[in-house]
């Protein structure tokens, strides 16, 4: 079914929008859920809940791209339950990995105002667009997705060191360019 007449069903409060969301989308947003969470349970409740988010968000909302509206809310769920849980106890996984080696170069838990918010999300998506498109899908493995080394090495074909290392020289730049933005 195309993503138009998935929304529309929500526009029109179907439950069927739920059932279709979850044919076309279910294993994208598990898999967004499993990167983070490394939890089958938990995983599975991401995704449950990022369909409630959806039913609750559409309408009024009319996402342009639904898999990427569904992805974002996947990500900010998973990433939510994986802070509630490491609270509790402080566990491994490649989302402590991932966010600190973003750490020097943004500051992830602390915005200050939504326009500052938005200003860092229009920088970020200029050095997004800046990047070869081998170096932004690995970023965005790494970053949005929170792959680990070795599944995007495996994907991508490269190995882990290269991959280790074109993930280093990328976060330099972004460093660079957010200390000429004034956000360092």
């Amino acid at each position: 079914m195309e993503d138009t007449a998935i929304i529309d069903l929500y526009f029109k409060r179907s439950e069927q929008a739920i059932v279709e969301t979850d044919t076309k989308y279910g294993g994208y947003c598990y898999s967004i859920a499993y990167n983070i969470l490394s939890n089958r349970e938990d995983s599975e409740e991401s995704v449950s809940d990022t369909y409630m988010a959806a039913w609750n968000t559409i309408p009024p909302t009319r996402p342009s791209f639904l898999n990427v509206f569904l992805g974002k809310l996947t990500r900010h769920i998973s990433i939510d339950r994986w802070r509630k849980r490491s609270a509790k106890k402080r566990g491994g996984g490649e989302i402590i990995l991932a966010l600190e080696e973003l750490e020097n170069c943004v500051d992830v838990h602390n915005t200050e105002n939504a326009f500052e918010q938005k200003e860092l999300t229009r920088v970020l998506n200029q050095f997004l667009s800046s990047l070869g498109e081998t170096e932004r899908n690995v970023f965005l493995c790494r970053y949005w997705y929170m792959d680990s080394i070795q599944a995007i090495s495996e994907y991508s074909g490269f190995t882990q060191s290269k991959v280790t290392s074109m993930l280093h020289r990328t976060r330099g730049r972004l460093r660079k360019r957010l200390s000429e933005e004034g956000y360092l």
